[in-house]
C-alpha cells in the first residue's frame, strides 16, 4: 500500500517537531542565555499571537510580559524585539555597529535584490549611503538653496489650498505631489505639476506599495516565502515596481543624452559621472540596478513620511483649534506676514514645539525598520547572535512612560519647559538612530517646518461642514508607515 510510506514520515516530522518545541529547542538552539518570549508552536511560530494589521501593538504588549529584550517567531522568521528607549539607545547607538546590518526580508529582496541604500546590505550600503550623503548635500541638503525650493513649492502648494475657496477636500494627493517635487527636485532636477498624470501615477505606485508591503497577505509570504506563488498582493507589489523602474530607467537615458562633468544637475547626472569614472572599475558598486533602486528608495523614502506627518498635523491642528490658534498667533509675531524661513524656527519655541509633538504622536514609522546583528552581542544580559533578526520598536520609545509625562496625548508641553522654551528630548526618535537612521533628516525638518508655517500663516484649517471635532479621530490605515484614515479638511483664508 503506496500510502503507508509517506504517512509514516509525516507522522515522524509531526513528532520531531513536537519533541523540538517541547524541548525549547526550535527556537532557542543554545545553552546562551537567549531573550525571553511566547514558547512557538510549530510551523506557525507566535503567528496565533499576532495583530497582523498593527503588529506593533502586540510587540507592547508581549513586552509588558516578557521584558524590554524578547524573542518571537513568526512562521519560519525567528526575531527579537527591543522596547523602551533605553534598550533601543544601547542597540541603535551604544553597540551601533553591532546593530547596524539588515536582514534578509523576501519581499524587499524581490524588490531591490540588495541593491538600493534603505534594503541594501554589507559595503553596498556603505558605499551607496556615503555617495548619497555627499550627493544630496552638494545639490543643497541642509542649505539655503534647498530651503528656496522649499519656499517656492509652499507658493504653488498655497494657491492650490486657495482654489477650493474654504470648501472641503482631501488633502492626501496634494501633499504627496508637494513634497515629492523637493526630493524630485534633487534627483531628476524638475518640478511636475500636481495634476501631470505621469506624476500621479508614480505617486500612486508608491502610495500602493506602502500600503500593500504591510498588508497580512504579504507579511505572511515573508514568514512563508514558498507560498508566494498563491498570494496576490506580491505579484502586485512587484508589477508596481516594474513600472516605477521603467520610468527611472528611461530617465536617467534622457540624462546620459546630455551628461556634462562640469555641469552636473542632479543626483542622476553625479551617479552617471561616478559610474563612467569607474567602468572599468572590477566589482564596482555604481551599476545600472544601484541607481534604478537607489533612486526608488530616496523618491519614496523622500515622499511618504514628510507628506503622511504634514497630514497628521493638519487633521491635528482641526481637533485642536486652540493649539492651531496658539501657532498662528506665534508665526503673526516673529514673522509677520514674511516668508517663514528657518532662521525663524529658533525664536518660535511653541511652533517648534508643536511640531515635535506632531511626530511623535503621530508615530508614523512605529516598528521601524528590521535591523539585524552584525556579530554575536550582549544587550541586557541577554545573547543575540550574529545575524539575528532585530525590531527596535520606536512605538515603544516616542510613548515610552519613563520618557514622557502624557505619552498617550497630544501634548506640545513634552517639548516647553516651564518658561516656555522649547526642550530637545532624547527619546524623540522618529527617524531612528544609529548607523541605519533617516539620511534625509535634515531635509524631513527643514520641510516639515516650512511646509507647516507657510500654510498655517495662510489658513485656517477647520473640519467640513456637518462634522464634529469629535468625528475627527486617529484611526491609521494598515501601511509601512502609519497612514491617518483619509479627511476632508476645510482651509479657510486669513487674510
Amino acid at each position: 500500500m503506496d500510502w503507508i510510506d509517506p504517512l509514516s514520515i509525516f507522522f515522524l516530522f509531526v513528532l520531531t517537531i513536537t519533541f523540538l518545541w517541547k524541548t525549547g529547542t526550535f527556537w532557542n538552539g543554545s545553552s546562551q542565555n537567549v531573550p525571553p518570549g511566547p514558547r512557538p508552536f510549530p510551523l506557525i511560530g507566535n503567528l496565533h499571537l499576532m495583530d497582523l494589521k498593527k503588529p506593533y501593538i502586540t510587540m507592547c504588549k508581549l513586552s509588558r510580559k516578557y521584558g524590554p529584550v524578547f524573542s518571537l517567531q513568526l512562521g519560519s522568521q525567528k526575531m527579537v524585539v527591543l522596547t523602551g528607549y533605553e534598550t533601543v539607545k544601547e542597540a541603535l547607538v551604544n553597540q551601533a555597529e553591532a546593530f547596524a546590518e539588515r536582514p534578509f526580508i523576501p519581499i524587499f529582496d524581490d524588490l531591490v535584490e540588495g541593491h538600493g541604500i534603505i534594503f541594501a546590505r554589507g559595503e553596498n550600503w556603505k558605499v551607496m549611503r556615503r555617495f548619497t550623503l555627499t550627493t544630496l548635500r552638494d545639490y543643497g541638503m541642509g542649505k539655503k538653496t534647498i530651503e528656496d525650493r522649499i519656499i517656492e513649492e509652499c507658493g504653488f502648494l498655497i494657491k492650490k489650498f486657495e482654489s477650493y475657496g474654504g470648501k472641503p477636500f482631501e488633502n492626501t494627493k496634494i501633499m504627496n505631489a508637494a513634497v515629492a517635487n523637493i526630493i524630485v527636485s534633487l534627483l531628476l532636477a524638475k518640478r511636475f505639476e500636481y495634476d501631470d498624470p505621469t506624476f500621479l501615477r508614480l505617486l500612486s505606485l508608491i502610495n500602493e506599495n506602502v500600503r500593500l508591503a504591510a498588508s497580512p497577505s504579504v507579511q505572511l509570504y515573508n514568514m512563508f516565502p514558498r507560498l508566494g506563488f498563491l498570494l496576490g498582493a506580491r505579484k502586485k507589489v512587484l508589477n508596481n515596481r516594474d513600472e516605477l523602474f521603467v520610468f527611472i530607467k528611461a530617465t536617467f537615458i534622457e540624462h546620459l543624452k546630455d551628461l556634462d562633468a562640469n555641469d552636473q544637475r542632479s543626483l542622476i547626472d553625479s551617479f552617471l559621472i561616478r559610474q563612467h569614472e569607474e567602468k572599468n572599475t572590477a566589482n564596482g558598486f555604481f551599476h545600472n540596478e544601484n541607481l534604478t533602486a537607489l533612486v526608488a528608495n530616496l523618491f519614496g523614502a523622500g515622499t511618504e513620511t514628510t507628506s503622511t506627518t504634514l497630514r497628521w498635523a493638519l487633521l491635528l491642528m482641526m481637533k485642536y483649534p486652540e493649539i492651531q490658534k496658539k501657532v498662528q498667533e506665534e508665526i503673526a509675531q516673529v514673522v509677520g506676514s514674511a516668508q517663514p524661513r528657518t532662521e525663524h524656527r529658533a525664536k518660535m519655541p511653541y511652533t517648534d514645539a508643536v511640531i515635535h509633538e506632531i511626530q511623535r504622536f503621530g508615530n508614523i514609522v512605529p516598528t521601524n525598520l528590521p535591523h539585524a546583528t552584525t556579530v554575536d552581542v550582549t544587550l541586557k544580559g541577554y545573547f543575540i547572535p550574529k545575524g539575528t533578526y532585530i525590531v527596535p520598536l520606536l512605538s515603544s520609545v516616542l510613548q515610552d512612560e519613563t520618557q514622557w509625562e502624557k505619552p498617550l496625548k497630544f501634548y506640545p508641553e513634552h517639548f516647553l519647559d516651564s518658561d516656555g522654551k522649547f526642550v530637545k528630548r532624547d527619546a524623540f526618535m522618529p527617524f531612528s538612530a544609529g548607523r541605519r537612521m533617516c539620511a534625509g533628516e535634515s531635509l524631513a525638518k527643514m520641510e516639515l517646518f516650512l511646509f507647516f508655517t507657510s500654510l498655517l500663516q495662510k489658513f485656517t484649517f477647520q473640519q467640513a461642514p456637518g462634522m464634529s471635532k469629535e468625528d475627527l479621530n486617529f484611526a491609521t490605515l494598515v501601511a509601512l508607515t502609519a497612514l491617518p484614515v483619509p479627511y476632508k479638511c476645510c482651509a479657510l483664508s486669513r487674510s
